[in-house]
């Protein structure tokens, strides 16, 4: 049996996982059997670390190829669960478009009516409107019943906000819409669909003047600056790792070489990933911001977006894609790392080193076996290398702001929910900071410079599907499980330390 000193640990990775999986339920609840469908992809896909993390604090330790074999049978299930969603969301859209039909017949009278009596009100408004007349009789008329019934026009910054009733799938609706202003109208407008603050849809049309600036020349020479600091500092970081300070003794250069240049390969592995997936989704981002930190190297980069998103979708896969990109360079190194380990390795590291990570320590438990036990664990480079961007990951995927979690968090749930995880994020790190320098430093670049949200995409109202809610989910828990730490009276128990 655990310890009572044992017990908050576990109570915490129990709590942290069921709060996950039972968040994900309440919410998948309300869209009956595609909503529970997708929820247990959530679950087969979280299983296999929860299983492996729930064997490892009972003390049972499973292997390698017990870890790829729980793996491919997640995968597996995973597939099957997702062959069963689709069959059934095609039948749930037939019934949707089918009621949706007979809905608009009926309602096309009523509209009609209402449309006449808001016609008043509109021209009175539209006074006030920026909009030339011609550009805005031009836009008024890519809608249509088929599409959207505008009821009301009312002005909005440089632009106008159309209300009305949406007709149609959201996502089809917004691609049919913009291909017509853009034929119409070239490149002046941004149509966006979002919701109002009554929970209807609504559009708004913006002047192009309005969206993002790119960088300046002085703020991209600020970026080659910082890009430059942070090779010093992944250098410096490597020499204080080999026990020597590289400004004092700069001779000794070569030697923390490999090991700078496996951090820099994280960070760049990082940033491609954003870059891969900007491609694709045709956005265009600014020029990274690296963070410079003796510490471990570098904090991992700020990056802006220098287009307008076209929706959710693309804000997930972008912010993901950077974190999956450096995070499975660095798992890739850690456990090559951990497998080339052997006595008279390079480093030779104090067990409570593998007690401030559960994912680090119980990985370097099931391969390195009873090894951890030793006052002085030998270990290769790469395991330093892959721990350090472990953490790096791991601190940009926390949920707040526009750090990669809290962009995450804003595609699946929304700007409402990123904006209470961001406080609770910001709440957490203050705490946290009044014994740890790290989290303070976090907080306060959070707070400066990453606190807000990202702007809403041009498509609002279309959610990431379900296996891209998944992926944020078990990311979310990946992020976790890295930065909390072992209990010394737990890691005594696991035999580490």
């Amino acid at each position: 049996m655990f310890t009572s000193s044992e017990t908050p640990i576990i109570a915490a990775v129990v709590l942290v996982a069921f709060s996950i999986l039972g968040w994900g339920f309440y919410r998948a609840r309300p869209f009956g059997k595609l909503g529970i469908l997708a929820w247990l992809q959530s679950v087969v896909l979280m299983a296999p670390w929860l299983l492996f993390f729930g064997c490892f604090a009972a003390g049972i330790y499973i292997n390698i190829a017990g870890v790829l074999l729980l793996l491919v049978v997640s995968t597996g299930l995973y597939v099957f669960l997702g062959r069963l969603l689709r069959n059934a969301g095609q039948d749930a859209i037939l019934k949707a478009r089918a009621t949706e039909r007979l809905a608009t017949q009926a309602s096309e009278t009523a509209n009609a009516a209402e449309n006449d009596k808001q016609a008043v009100v509109t021209e009175v408004k539209l006074e006030a409107i920026t909009i030339p007349e011609a550009d805005l009789s031009t836009i008024k008329g890519i809608f249509g019943i088929d599409t959207f019934f505008t009821t009301e026009t009312i002005p909005y910054q440089e632009g106008a906000i159309f209300k009305g009733n949406l007709r149609g799938e959201p996502e089809e609706v917004h691609n049919r819409l913009t291909k017509k202003l853009q034929d119409k109208l070239g490149d002046k407008y941004r149509l966006f669909l979002v919701e109002n603050t009554d929970g209807k849809a609504v559009m708004i049309v913006l002047p192009s003047l309005t969206d993002p600036k790119p960088l300046q020349l002085p703020q991209k020479a600020f970026a080659v600056i910082l890009l430059v600091a942070t090779i010093a500092t992944n250098l410096e970081a490597a020499g204080l790792l080999l026990n020597f300070d590289l400004l004092a003794n700069p001779s000794r250069f070569a030697e923390a070489l490999p090991i700078g240049l496996g951090i820099l390969t994280i960070l760049i592995a990082h940033e491609i990933g954003h870059w891969l997936l900007a491609q694709k989704h045709q956005v265009r981002l600014s020029w990274p911001f690296f963070l410079p930190a003796v510490q471990i190297g570098s904090f991992g980069a700020i990056t802006r977006f220098e287009s307008l998103l076209p929706n959710r979708k693309a804000l997930f896969d972008i912010a993901l894609a950077g974190p999956a990109f450096g995070g499975i360079v660095s798992l890739i190194m850690l456990v090559t790392g951990l497998l080339l380990s052997h006595p008279g390795s390079l480093f030779q590291l104090p067990n409570k080193f593998f007690q401030g990570s559960i994912l680090v320590g119980s990985l370097a438990r099931v391969v390195l076996g009873s090894a951890v036990h030793a006052p002085l664990v030998n270990v290769h480079p790469l395991v330093i290398i892959g721990w350090l961007g472990l953490v790096i990951t791991a601190l940009n995927l926390m949920p707040a702001g526009q750090l990669d979690g809290g962009r995450i968090v804003q595609a699946i749930y929304g700007r409402k929910t990123a904006g209470r995880t961001t406080f609770a994020t910001l709440a957490v790190l203050a705490l946290v900071s009044l014994g740890n320098t790290l989290a303070m430093y976090w907080a306060i670049v959070i707070f400066f410079l990453q606190r807000d949200a990202e702007r809403p995409s041009l498509n609002e109202i279309t959610e990431p599907d379900d296996a891209r809610a998944a992926l944020g989910l078990l990311a979310l828990f990946l992020m976790i499980s890295t930065l909390l730490p072992i209990t010394p009276a737990l890691a005594g128990k696991l035999g580490i330390g």
